[in-house]
């Protein structure tokens, strides 16, 4: 135990994805930082589809080059309506050739990427390790203090809170969150397959949500199958042998032979959003800022942004001899994420809930308009780019 308080420009509140690149971020925009998160190997196998900024953002921190070789590139997207339904979407094709990209982006297992991601992190003189966790954050006038578990005593003038969905920094600012239940579950699991996915995601619309195949290194895939809680259970249950022929079956065959590997995950689905993104000298990344279903590959990838705009923002601030934490550098930092995660948030929600009616004219205007983004070229590429990043910011 440690009276002894240790003061830095930035304090980073969760050791996660978006918690890791923020500190990495910060630490190289020149801020003295300091890192809370228990250093622990990633839990399970879920994968990130990462979208082109994102592994820019990656390169440019020296992070992509130590998991780049495990990661499987994304050159096509397809989506499927698979409803059964009278009126039903034609097949829309989205190809990253056609905006001059090679790739989309890649699919990577989270445990590579967050390795990766500590790798880097241990590198940087200019941030410190604890691997603790934060028992109290206590926001004042002039800066945060923060008491680790082990007892440290720490203290910023600015806090990022990245410690996800039941965020205690969260909890210190007085944000609230909106949040709003889907009635839908995501099961999450990894298959290989004999037939090559030849770098093709493809997405089956089902009326309870979609089932994404999403390619990874090899004869292998990541599947996220959105369905009703109930039968997201039933899923689980299954034995493996069950397991592959569902999966099969729901893949129309199109990787040829099945085999669901071990480790599956089923979670309840939700949108939430913050009434602020920060306050108190506390600004939030990743879930702590914002939880969406995972459609369109969005989540991780507005989490990154949002390091990336929090390092950039009070980087900045720092260098001109400003309080970082000052109400006015956070209203920047809300600035620039609010526009982003609202419209993203917009977006996946009209998707998702346009999918699951059974109003006949929401399910003839979903049809109508992807006929239309498939059908006309221009309209086809803006939707291409604007799901790999938002128009102001490139």
């Amino acid at each position: 135990m440690s009276d002894d308080l240790q003061v830095y420009d930035v304090i980073i509140i969760g050791g996660g994805p978006a918690g890791l690149t923020a500190a990495i971020a910060v630490a190289d925009a020149g801020a003295r930082t300091a890192l809370v998160a228990r250093r622990a190997p990633y839990a399970d196998n879920r994968t990130t589809a990462l979208l082109g900024a994102s592994t820019d953002l990656l390169e440019r921190l020296d992070v992509w080059r130590r998991c780049a070789d495990k990661a499987a590139q994304l050159k096509t997207m397809r989506l499927v309506d698979d409803t059964g339904r009278l009126i039903r979407a034609p097949e829309v094709r989205f190809s990253a050739e056609e905006i001059g990209r090679a790739q989309f982006g890649f699919n990577i297992d989270n445990r590579s990427l967050v390795a990766a991601l500590e790798d880097r992190a241990g590198e940087l003189s200019a941030l410190t390790r604890f691997d603790d966790e934060a028992a109290t954050i206590l926001p004042d006038d002039a800066a945060v203090s923060v008491t680790t578990r082990q007892g440290r005593s720490l203290s910023a003038r600015l806090v990022v809170g990245a410690d996800g969905r039941n965020s205690l920094s969260r909890e210190a600012a007085g944000i609230e969150m909106v949040s709003r239940a889907l009635g839908q579950s995501a099961l999450t699991f990894n298959i290989t397959h004999t037939r090559p996915h030849k770098n093709v995601s493809t997405e089956f619309h089902t009326e309870h949500g979609p089932c994404v195949f999403v390619p990874l290194a090899g004869n292998r895939s990541s599947v996220v199958w959105v369905s009703t809680p109930k039968e997201a259970e039933r899923l689980m249950a299954l034995g493996d042998d069950e397991m592959s022929v569902a999966a099969e079956r729901q893949s129309h065959s199109i990787l040829g032979r099945v085999e669901v590997e071990p480790g599956r995950h089923v979670f309840p689905l939700a949108i939430e959003s913050p009434r602020q993104f920060a306050k108190n000298r506390i600004a939030l990344v990743g879930e702590s800022a914002h939880v969406l279903p995972p459609i369109g590959a969005q989540g991780l990838n507005m989490g990154l942004r949002d390091a990336a705009d929090i390092a950039a923002i009070a980087g900045e601030a720092i260098g001109r001899g400003e309080d970082p934490g000052s109400s006015l550098v956070l209203s920047r930092y809300q600035a620039a994420r609010r526009p982003d995660v609202s419209s993203r948030t917009w977006a996946i929600d009209i998707a998702n809930r346009s999918l699951l009616s059974d109003f006949v004219g929401m399910q003839t205007m979903r049809a109508a308009g992807l006929h239309m983004i498939g059908s006309i070229g221009p309209l086809r590429r803006l939707a291409m780019r604007e799901g790999l990043a938002p128009s102001w910011r490139r």
